[in-house]
């Protein structure tokens, strides 16, 4: 009888190392499993990212450019700027007016007019169009002209009297 008892507790241990092991197999082929998936999605991952980095560099070596161009516009306009405070720090605009007031008006509506039609072609109009009502020049003011046709339908601001010099 100690025999069977023996035989039973041998086979009661094979048993249990058994199951052990077929736990241990599981656990870990289960592990393996979730391991691979998540190995998968790492490198998914990492394709985006090293994507997402190389059109970085490129956006950053386009912004670059774009920054360049900027400056050197900023560097331009700054020229002209001072340009133009050169030029007006020259004129005396008080007397200029009190001389002859048609003619400095029909000057500053002539630059006032190219001014207008270079801010319609910077963005996006055709620069064709009629100046806007307040910046038409009586006939025969001043020898710049702005506009040849004299016509403009175009205004959103109130008209501009002037009245003669004393």
């Amino acid at each position: 009888m100690v025999r069977i008892y023996a035989l039973i507790f041998v086979i009661a241990i094979l048993g249990g190392i058994g199951y052990g092991a077929k736990y241990y197999y599981d656990t870990t082929q289960a592990t393996i499993a979730t391991l691979r998936e998540n190995n998968v999605k790492l490198e998914s991952a990492v394709e985006t990212a090293e994507q997402s980095v190389a059109t970085l560099q490129q956006d950053m070596v386009k912004l670059g450019n774009l920054n360049k161009e900027l400056s050197t516009s900023l560097q331009k306009a700054e020229a002209y700027g001072d340009e133009l405070r050169t030029k007006l720090s020259k004129l005396n605009l008080v007397v200029e007016a009190l001389r002859d007031s048609k003619q400095l008006e029909g000057k500053m509506n002539g630059a006032s007019a190219n001014l207008w039609r270079g801010l319609m072609e910077d963005t996006g109009g055709d620069g064709n169009r009629p100046n806007p009502q307040w910046l038409q020049r009586p006939a025969g003011a001043g020898s710049e002209s702005s506009n040849q046709s004299g016509e403009g339908t175009d205004t959103n601001s109130s008209s501009t009297e002037t009245t003669p010099a004393q």
